[in-house]
């Protein structure tokens, strides 16, 4: 039809946003009149619409109805109150505007006219006709009720004792409306005399009708706290007496004035200020009624929401009052001056909990001398006010040595046929609960309390006497911890460890025992536990073998503290099963206890081709704090498991050092091995050391991974010694505390991740001795193949030298190679090695030159690295009588670093007139370290490739590699825990010394002593110099007392074997972790790492050492199997030798006297001869690099045994063949 036409004929589509509906004739919204459904849905919504809607039409005409009442209710009264008001103003001859414009005048002037009542009918009456239409919000009214008052309070008719029951109640609402009334925010605000004749009303009726008010208390005190808040008066007198009043008051409801007292007044802060002084109410506060009250105010769970509305900073304020008003009380007491009670130590343990983290971080760190590097502080706090004047003073009270150590002096212990002694576990509880508040709030003093109460003790009745004897506090709380469930049903199975202390609301069916026990018992008995175990760490570290070993039941006076301390060996061995359960369990179990599955197994593809990437998962638990949240344990704030844990190890790892020294234990009782599928533990061992590194490979790869030694090392530069800001930096400082406190919380979430899923490290790390040696030598030679090959691609030296030399990075080969000096091996090392740093783990290569620089003639099999290492170990660990010598010998000639190094190094550049803090002087300093650096990598160097050196290390320092790399540490000696024992390994004389100080019998302010040490540095090799410093901030003021002795002992063991050394110690670790794992370490104690170093002290076997030798030359086996007959000769003699003379060839073959760990197939080169002749005469010599002896061809035994003793008693030097 329209052939021309190119549109569309589809109509176009019609789009209406502005929400109206365009169509003319549907009906309006809530119009009645609807379209004809076209659906069932559409009828039913019709009809449930006429519904609503005929509902409504029935409700409107009774709601408007109800509305019209009200509202005439309320004109009327509105009526009536105005026509009461009249007749009132009428009675009483008031005016409004006149009273206004009177009060004025009379404020000024210091007078008040209203007239007392005539009579009592006449005030009851006025009274009456006031409460009916006196409104608190009305400012005419509240100008009335101040015309009553004064009236009512000038009146001299009213019954002052006894009242008629008609006096109760209007009296009683009178009191309300007098509290409602100055409690009212009013348009204008009251006058002084208004406020001060109403309180004195209250005041009044304190007196006239105590018992009924008494059930208004709280709004009593509140209304007092009120007026003193908004300072509307300045009779601080008055507004003290009010509150006196109503306490003074006899009523049979007194608890209920406290009750009030307690929950508004005492939880106001800088009551002193606001009231005047808190002196008034320290005379008439019955302190009985506010222990009960307050105790009532923070155990009852009808006040938990009341006591949780309170800030922190209101609680602060209220434990300081109750501090103060009980040290008031109990000094004007003859007896049980200074001895909490079980309900103080209680309320205080309760808030000083609460609280810890706010007193913590605000007390004012002047008061304990300089700031303790390592204490932790809440991330809410960081910019924290310091504590007020008075609330930081009352709560220092609370550590001072006499109320500690009486803590125990209440307790009374009876013995009973069973036991030695028997143990209230409320009481224990009681005082562990109160202690362990006070070391988590004070963890600068921690050691002082535990001094004090290790020095407390109870008293107990004696079985055949009417005389008492003290329990010590470690023998008590022993006591009380092993007769706790907890303890017996770890010390039977380790799995209860879970139910013990995973949240009772976190615990499934599944993890269920047969051990049932309430939330509050499980927080009782860890609390004894927990104190228990900080106080035997404590005397530990002062507790020498001789006295450890001693321990019995009972006690002498005469004996010292410490050995009356000791526990019986029985007792320890069941410590050390219950010990051994639990941390097995904590650590095997970490992930269950801590609330978190178990990590299924991935099957990602990326699992199977070899991704180190982490999935998105697992990133999200490493990387949220939240999901590993530290669980409280025993209901202590900051007690959590990871304390727990450290605590735990740490006891334990103690008392296995002890074992160790001296056996007191049956053979093989710290392995737990039937724990484990020992078949396949190595293989899972491995297996979860691959999972680990892939782990931090991944962080690494993300650029997220910070070294150890800086996130400790994190500090504030930008503030000054007392912790003041500079100008301008105050915001920078404050981001700069965030960011650590984000770093901290990353590197806390990933380790917990780690330690979830890898468990058998863990405990490897931790408690090695629960695995076998043996087996623990196999895992760390594993561990080392294992990195060879991730960082060489093969253990093969010449296979990695074949293809770094054939890979664009060939010039690394050269960077490996080295001409070394015989005479001056280690200095020649340090400056061509040193730059190297990690990469010293690869094969080197090594070129002896003599003194005209001529190159000795050589293969190097292996065997010349060897010899470089064992040179330059010798040079290095040498005695040295001049200056500056690395390492030191004691007297039993075992290796440490030279405590005084660094001040030596110090005062010989002064002697050469270098300028402290100079960049030549400073260049100095750290050459010192990076020498200890280096000779802790050559060290590690040598436990990497397997080589034995002959060198042996102080026990102590040996200690230090094997704590440095466990959950907690970091590269350095943070968990090494210095004792009184391990000072005997450094100095003899100071160690006797010690004890004696000790066990001294007499007053020990004969000696003169204070809190200082006096350090020997050589400035020259004929001078020396003293130099006094210091072990507490003050510590030359303070003097050593018998109490304080073993406090002085600890830091003067702390200063020798931990600060002192601690730049030295801590470089040296360094080096050794970068060859070494400090995790692989921490898999040996002090002796078997003594033995990677140097070889098995046990007896030469010369059958494993034939089976494991090599032959050549002549010697060599041809095809009929045999030896030759002088190899023979040789094995005969060695066979009839002695060990020691077997140990001399040894050391004469291989330049150390000791057989490898695993038997000589692992030593490293082969044991090999060879022929050197057939000369009778000739004597045998060796090639040490290679472990080669060159055997003449003896024909006679006894000439090859006078030859071969003649060689190796010889001393004969390097002969390289």
């Amino acid at each position: 039809m329209f052939p021309s036409f190119t549109g569309s004929t589809r109509p176009r589509r019609q789009v209406n946003l502005s929400g109206r509906n365009s169509n003319p004739f549907a009906p309006s919204p809530g119009s009645r009149i609807v379209s004809s459904p076209q659906t069932s849905q559409n009828a039913l919504a019709h009809a449930q619409h006429e519904r609503i809607a005929r509902q409504q039409e029935r409700l409107r005409p009774p709601a408007a109805t109800k509305i019209q009442k009200l509202w005439r209710g309320h004109r009327d009264r509105k009526t009536v109150q105005n026509y009461w008001r009249h007749e009132w103003d009428r009675e009483e001859c008031w005016s409004p505007t006149d009273a206004l414009a009177d009060q004025r005048r009379n404020s000024a002037k210091g007078v008040s006219t209203p007239a007392g009542y005539d009579s009592v009918s006449d005030c009851l009456s006025s009274l009456r006709l006031l409460l009916q239409f006196a409104s608190p919000h009305d400012k005419d009214d509240t100008q009335r009720l101040c015309h009553f008052a004064a009236r009512y309070l000038r009146s001299s008719l009213l019954p002052s004792s006894t009242l008629l029951d008609i006096w109760i109640y209007p009296l009683l609402r009178l009191a309300k409306l007098s509290m409602q009334t100055l409690s009212t925010d009013q348009p204008l605000p009251l006058l002084s005399d208004a406020v001060d004749s109403l309180l004195k009303l209250l005041q009044s009726l304190a007196v006239t009708i105590p018992t009924q008010l008494a059930q208004y208390s709280a709004r009593y005190f509140e209304t007092l706290t009120k007026v003193a808040a908004a300072k509307r008066t300045a009779n601080s007198e008055l507004l003290n007496g009010t509150a006196v009043t109503l306490l003074r008051a006899k009523t049979p409801r007194n608890d209920l004035v406290y009750e009030g007292f307690v929950g508004e007044l005492l939880t106001t802060p800088e009551l002193p200020t606001l009231m005047g002084s808190l002196d008034v109410y320290t005379n008439c506060i019955h302190y009985d009624l506010l222990e009960a009250a307050i105790s009532k105010f923070l155990f009852t769970s009808s006040n938990a929401e009341k006591m949780q509305s309170k800030s922190r900073e209101s609680l602060l304020w209220f434990l300081a009052y109750f501090i103060y008003f009980r040290r008031w009380t109990f000094s004007k007491r003859a007896q049980n001056k200074n001895q909490p009670d079980a309900l103080y130590v209680k309320i205080v343990s309760k808030l000083v909990s609460f609280l810890a983290d706010d007193i913590g971080s605000r007390m004012d760190t002047s008061t304990f001398g300089s700031s303790i590097r390592g204490d932790t502080t809440s991330s809410t706090n960081l910019s924290s006010k310091p504590l007020p004047g008075f609330v930081q003073s009352e709560i220092l009270t609370l550590i001072n040595q006499e109320n500690v150590s009486s803590l125990l002096a209440n307790i009374d212990v009876t013995p009973n046929p069973q036991d030695a002694t028997a143990v209230s576990s409320d009481d224990a509880s009681a005082i562990a609960s109160y202690a362990l508040t006070l070391l988590r709030a004070f963890p600068r003093r921690g050691d002082e309390i535990r001094m004090w109460l290790y020095r407390g003790s109870t008293s107990r009745q004696a079985q055949t006497a009417q005389s008492r004897k003290n329990l010590s506090a470690i023998k008590y709380f022993y006591q009380a911890a092993s007769k706790t469930e907890i303890f017996s049903s770890i010390t039977r199975l380790p799995r209860e460890t879970v139910s013990m202390l995973r949240p009772e609301k976190d615990r499934s069916t599944s993890t269920k025992t047969s051990t049932s026990i309430s939330a509050d018992s499980r927080d009782q008995q860890w609390r004894v536990i927990l104190l228990f175990l900080e106080l035997y760490t404590f005397v530990l570290k002062v507790m020498d073998d001789e006295e450890f070993l001693s321990g019995t039941l009972d006690s002498d006076q005469e004996w010292s503290w410490t050995k009356q301390s000791a526990l019986p060996l029985d007792q320890v061995k069941a410590l050390t099963l219950f010990l051994k359960n639990l941390a097995f369990s904590m650590y095997w179990n970490a992930s269950e206890i801590a609330g978190m599955e178990a990590t299924e197994a991935k099957t990602s593809l990326s699992e199977y081709f070899g991704s180190s990437r982490l999935t998105q998962k697992e990133k999200s638990h490493a990387d949220n704090p939240a999901t590993f949240a530290d669980l409280s344990v025993a209901g202590v704030s900051g007690m959590t498991l990871a304390y727990l844990k450290g605590m735990v190890t740490g006891v334990l790892r103690m008392l296995y050092e002890r074992d160790s020294r001296r056996k007191f234990l049956p053979k093989d009782h710290w392995l737990m091995t039937k724990y484990f599928e020992m078949d396949r533990f190595i293989a899972a061992v491995v297996s979860e050391e691959e999972e680990k590194h892939k782990i931090e490979k991944s962080y690494e790869n993300d650029g997220d991974s910070s070294s150890r030694i800086e996130d400790d090392d994190f500090d504030d530069h930008d503030s000054d010694g007392d912790g003041r800001y500079l100008i301008g930096t105050q915001h920078t400082q404050q981001i700069r505390n965030v960011q650590r406190l984000q770093r901290q919380q990353r590197k806390t979430a990933r380790r917990k991740y780690l330690e979830s899923v890898t468990p058998r490290l863990e405990i490897l790390q931790n408690m090695p001795f629960f695995i076998p040696f043996a087996t623990r030598v196999q895992i760390f030679r594993q561990f080392v193949s294992l990195d060879q090959i991730r960082r060489r691609g093969t253990a093969d030296p010449d296979e990695w030298r074949f293809a770094v030399m054939n890979s664009s990075n060939g010039n690394l080969i050269g960077r490996h190679r080295a001409k070394v000096r015989r005479k001056n091996v280690f200095d020649d090392a340090y400056a061509q090695f040193y730059d190297l740093g990690e990469g010293l783990k690869e094969p080197i290569q090594i070129r002896f030159v003599d003194e005209f620089d001529t190159i000795e003639e050589g293969i190097d099999g292996g065997g010349v690295t060897k010899e470089f290492l064992t040179s330059v170990t010798n040079e290095a660990f040498g005695a040295s009588d001049g200056m500056e010598a690395l390492f030191v010998e004691n007297d039993q000639h075992l290796l440490y670093p030279n405590p005084a190094a660094i001040d030596e190094r110090k005062a010989t550049l002064q002697q050469a007139l270098y300028r402290e803090g100079s960049s030549e002087w400073n260049e100095n300093i750290r050459d010192l370290s990076r020498r200890y650096e280096f000779l802790g990598r050559i060290i590690g160097k040598c436990l990497y490739e397997g080589i034995l050196v002959d060198i042996h290390f102080a026990p102590f320092f040996l200690l230090k590699w094997a704590l440095t790399g466990g959950s907690n540490s970091a590269s350095r000696e943070s968990n090494y825990r210095a004792n009184l024992n391990d000072l005997r390994d450094l100095d003899e004389g100071l160690y006797q010394g010690l004890l004696q100080l000790k066990n001294y019998p007499g007053n020990v302010d004969d000696f003169s002593l204070n809190f200082e040490v006096t350090d020997t540095i050589r400035t020259s090799p004929t001078e020396t110099k003293q130099v006094t410093r210091e072990l507490r901030p003050g510590g030359a003021s303070i003097s050593v007392t018998n109490e304080n002795r073993p406090l002085y002992i600890s830091y003067i063991t702390r200063h020798r074997l931990q600060i002192q050394p601690r730049q030295q110690t801590s470089d040296f670790l360094r080096g050794l972790g970068k060859i070494v794992s400090p995790s692989w370490l921490s898999m040996f104690n002090q002796s078997e790492l003594q033995t990677l170093v140097s070889g098995s002290s046990s007896e030469v076997s010369v059958s494993d050492l034939r089976a494991n030798t090599q032959y050549g030359g002549l010697y060599a086996i041809g095809d009929d199997g045999l030896e030759h007959p002088s190899v023979q000769l040789f094995w005969k003699v060695m066979e009839k030798l002695d060990d020691s003379d077997r140990k001399k060839v040894l050391k004469f073959v291989t330049s150390t006297p000791r057989a490898p760990l695993l038997g000589f197939g692992n030593l490293n080169p082969r044991f090999s001869i060879r022929d050197s002749g057939s000369d009778q005469t000739r004597l045998p010599s060796t090639s040490t690099c290679v472990n080669l002896l060159k055997l003449p061809v003896y024909r006679d035994e006894k000439v090859l045994k006078e030859r071969l003793l003649y060689s190796v008693n010889s001393g004969a030097g390097f002969n390289l063949s």
